[in-house]
């Protein structure tokens, strides 16, 4: 098609389209195409805008390696991931759901544990927490021999692949559950963290005056044949963070109870201070239990990030 006018080409390209032989290839790009024809004549896109952006675009998939993804980043920062998580669970965005983001963190093969058992391989600043889990089916029936990997930040508010001081798999297991539906671990208290500035993020954030702060939040990850795999965050109930968000990730049904044990004896004969308990449920729905891939598969060398916090403007 010769191109007369701007409207000539969206009309071309959705034509050339409609030739795509997978009805849903079809059916999505046909939907990018034309909200993003529609964007670019609604905000009015300067070509020097377009081409911020494409640089933009340009360095997302430039700063994503084996131990950081700053495509998801910054989904998550655009509220996308929270809103396709919450599209595609609880009965199709119908009902509450135990299914949350999966983070840029996961890392596939972690260590097993066993019931009851740590996963600190690394020395650490933090207080103990015990956490006990319990899956469930939307009938209420406990699932049994579900995988469950779980996984957090350090007390200092680092994941082990961002940080060479802490043993590889710090911080995370793998564990199966009983024929109540339970797990139990041990570890320490997570801390909420900034995520990173130095990419499009970063700058994203910064133009729109919010601060880049996660809650402090311990992840699940429940498998098992016949069921869709669920990636879940369970966010402390104390944390200031937890209506700010930088993610847009913090449901009700994920807020934890994250309780403080003061002058009470503790699971374990070695603690004898202060240690927190978590308790939790989580409902899993059927339907394919595929894993995605993971967004990170390495350890990070060098040093440690430089932990950096913005502030949310008025």
């Amino acid at each position: 098609m010769i191109i007369g006018s701007q409207q000539d080409v969206t009309v071309a390209v959705l034509a050339e389209l409609g030739r795509a032989p997978d009805k849903r290839f079809r059916e999505i790009m046909t939907a990018a195409v034309v909200h993003l024809h529609d964007f670019a004549r609604d905000a009015r896109l300067t070509e020097e805008e377009f081409h911020q952006a494409c640089s933009l675009v340009a360095k997302l998939g430039q700063l994503t390696t084996d131990s950081h993804n700053e495509v998801i980043l910054a989904a998550g920062s655009l509220g996308l991931s929270s809103l396709v998580c919450l599209l595609n669970n609880g009965d199709g965005g119908q009902t509450e759901t135990t299914a949350n983001l999966m983070g840029p963190f996961w890392r596939k093969d972690s260590p097993r544990v066993e019931p009851g058992g740590s996963i600190v391989r690394s020395p650490l600043p933090g207080l103990p927490i015990f956490v006990n889990a319990w899956v469930r089916d939307a009938q209420g029936r406990p699932v049994e021999g579900a995988e469950v990997d779980v996984w957090h930040s350090s007390g200092e508010g680092f994941y082990e692949n961002q940080d060479p001081a802490q043993a590889d798999m710090n911080l995370r297991g793998k564990l199966s559950t009983d024929a109540q539906g339970h797990i139990a671990f041990r570890s320490i208290k997570p801390a909420g963290y900034p995520i990173p500035l130095d990419g499009p993020v970063g700058a994203l954030l910064r133009a729109q005056g919010r601060h880049n702060m996660r809650p402090a939040h311990i992840h699940f990850m429940i498998n098992k044949p016949g069921y869709k795999t669920q990636f879940s965050q369970v966010y402390s109930s104390d944390d200031p963070f937890l209506e700010t968000d930088a993610q847009f990730a913090v449901t009700r049904a994920l807020i934890g109870q994250y309780v403080l044990h003061a002058d009470e004896r503790a699971p374990a004969d070695d603690v004898t201070g202060d240690w927190y308990s978590l308790d939790h449920h989580f409902v899993i729905e059927t339907g394919d239990n595929r894993l995605p891939k993971p967004p990170i598969t390495a350890k990070a060398s060098g040093g440690r990030p430089v932990r950096a916090v913005l502030k949310r403007g008025p």
